[in-house]
């Protein structure tokens, strides 16, 4: 009796349930590093809808955006410990713990969004979807979109790699993408997304790569003055959760999750697609100056990023089942 107990004493710890008006109601916690505006939101809240109609109101989908519960990387280890219940990681915040998701991190991997879901919805995305969860020991239901980036700086405008030579870009913090960007004559600087408009601000970094979103929301275009429309990166987000609290569950539940995780991805990726276009518009009101770029000059310049990758990622054959797609 009381490893029963205990054991449902240690349910209780691990999923979040409250007791109210007689019912327990399971909370599991929803962390994503963006705004409260951002599509991860949307996202989040197609997932409690849909999964709290599936248990008539038993389990709630607490979001907590901004990075609220940590950098995409501690939340990562919130799931394994099982403090957090899911977590939106982006690939660059995945690329860490999992090697083969710096595939997604090449510049220009993808040309456009279409050809980057293809990818994620079909073997290369799937396999890398495994990786996830064997390295992190989490539950992997799919991907979901973190928008197309391009670079903005407050020095000049960038239309070649040479324009590029000596500025100081913030970076996500990939191997990948310093390399990238290193590659282009510019001084890759890894940085928290929470420091970098203070850091443009002040002039510790020159500019950064960031969506349309990102720059209007967080306010960035208040600190720059160039955007250069090099669409280097399509964004991949993994939606995933923790295993040991989805373990816990009981089979019903266990479900609705799954059900409502797989309803929320087209829900993102639409909500995301809409507030870049509205984001886009905005900005282009605002003191910002846009320009077009020849993306083959800036293409050719990280060719040898590419080779040095090549066979962590699995050789040619990836890289050219990517570009087939």
């Amino acid at each position: 009796m009381r490893g029963i107990l205990s054991t449902a004493f240690s349910f209780i710890l691990l999923v979040g349930v409250n007791m109210s008006a007689g019912a327990a109601d399971i909370t599991l916690k929803a962390a994503h590093n963006g705004a409260p505006e951002y599509a991860g939101t949307d996202g989040y809240q197609k997932m409690n809808e849909v999964v709290a109609e599936a248990t008539n109101g038993l389990v709630e989908v607490q979001i907590f955006p901004s990075g609220q519960l940590g950098s995409e990387e501690q939340v990562n280890e919130m799931l394994q410990t099982g403090t957090v219940a899911f977590n939106a990681a982006s690939a660059g915040g995945l690329a860490g713990f999992v090697p083969s998701v710096e595939l997604f991190n090449l510049p220009f991997i993808f040309r456009d969004a279409d050809h980057m879901y293809r990818v994620l919805d079909g073997p290369v995305g799937r396999r890398i979807g495994q990786d996830i969860e064997s390295k992190l020991d989490v539950i992997f239901f799919g991907w979901w979109y973190g928008g197309v980036r391009n670079v903005y700086n407050s020095v000049r405008p960038i239309l070649t790699p040479d324009d590029m030579k000596g500025l100081k870009i913030r970076t996500m913090n990939t191997a990948a993408m310093v390399d990238s960007f290193n590659a282009l004559g510019a001084q890759a600087t890894p940085m928290s997304f929470g420091e970098l408009y203070t850091g443009l601000q002040q002039g510790v970094v020159d500019g950064a790569e960031s969506d349309h979103v990102d720059l209007l929301i967080e306010k960035f275009h208040e600190v720059t003055t160039h955007v250069s429309l090099t669409g280097h990166m399509y964004l991949p987000i993994a939606l995933i959760m923790s295993k040991k609290i989805y373990d816990g569950l009981p089979p019903h539940v266990q479900t609705a999750v799954w059900k409502a995780a797989l309803a929320s991805i087209p829900v993102q990726r639409a909500a995301l697609d809409i507030k870049t276009h509205s984001a886009l518009k905005d900005l282009q009101q605002t003191d910002l100056k846009f320009y077009t770029v020849d993306k083959a000059l800036f293409q050719a310049g990280v060719q040898d990023v590419y080779k040095k990758y090549e066979e962590q990622l699995g050789g040619a054959a990836v890289l050219e089942q990517v570009a087939n797609q």
